[in-house]
């Protein structure tokens, strides 16, 4: 009765588990990972496979070629390039010093040339040059231009401010360089003409011309009524006048399709 006797399906079922373990650790010891061929100087890539260079390094094709940081010049953030120190500009594979003319300052922002005029001046043939200020204007701070704009109230003019002149029910614009009429009145040969509106007419939303009203068209100056022929209606302008769905347009009336 202490005796325990192996069941018949126990013997089937042992071999085939460990020829099936064994199976599977054939299959795990074929898998061979393959290596990652580095040249020199270079490094494992941070983020999958591959390689990088190290920073003073620049990756040209297969290998990492060692970066030649010229007098006055720095190693760039990226650590795979370089750049010159303020004061120079890369030339070729050098930095040359920047020559800065009188009345300018060392700028290495500045266009590619290395320095900017001072205030009060502008750049013409590679020097910096007075910039004379008219009468009525100010100096402007611009790399561009002639350097200065005209005060309010007054308009650039070869190389001057002429003074705008309005006239009565008129004022100067936003700009300060022209003007505009007033609600009411018409810009016409340097005035502002009271705008006549005629009956059935009213100002528009500049309120410096006239509009008919809707169901009236312009003829010169004055509004006159259109009559609608039958099956007809008016349009979204509301000064003249389409046929309804299913008719067209016939010698001012509207036939059927």
């Amino acid at each position: 009765m202490g005796s325990k006797t192996a069941k018949p399906w126990m013997s089937l079922f042992v071999p085939a588990v460990l020829v099936a373990a064994s199976g599977m650790v054939c299959a795990q010891t074929d898998v061979t990972p393959t290596p990652i061929l580095m040249p020199s100087n270079a490094h494992a890539s941070r983020y999958g496979t591959g390689w990088d260079c190290p920073r003073g390094f620049q990756r040209t094709s297969e290998a990492c070629v060692a970066v030649k940081v010229p007098a006055h010049a720095f190693l760039s953030a990226s650590g795979s390039n370089w750049d010159c120190d303020r004061g120079y500009l890369k030339t070729g594979q050098a930095c040359a010093a920047v020559q800065v003319p009188s009345n300018a300052y060392a700028d290495d922002g500045a266009y590619g040339r290395g320095w900017q005029c001072n205030r009060g001046y502008r750049e013409m043939a590679g020097a910096c040059t007075r910039i004379v200020v008219p009468e009525n204007a100010y100096s402007a701070d611009a790399s561009y231009g002639s350097g200065w704009e005209c005060n309010r109230g007054y308009r650039v003019g070869a190389d001057s401010c002429i003074a705008v002149k309005v006239p009565a029910n008129g004022f100067l614009l936003r700009a300060g360089d022209d003007w505009a009429c007033d609600r009411g009145f018409m810009k016409r040969a340097g005035a502002c003409v009271w705008i006549e509106v005629p009956a059935n007419g009213y100002l528009d939303a500049s309120g410096n011309d006239w509009k008919c009203e809707r169901g009236f068209r312009q003829q010169d100056s004055s509004c006159i009524a259109f009559t609608l022929p039958v099956n007809a209606y008016v349009d979204y302008s509301g000064n003249d006048w389409t046929c309804e769905e299913g008719y067209r347009k016939q010698s001012g009336s509207c036939a059927a399709d």
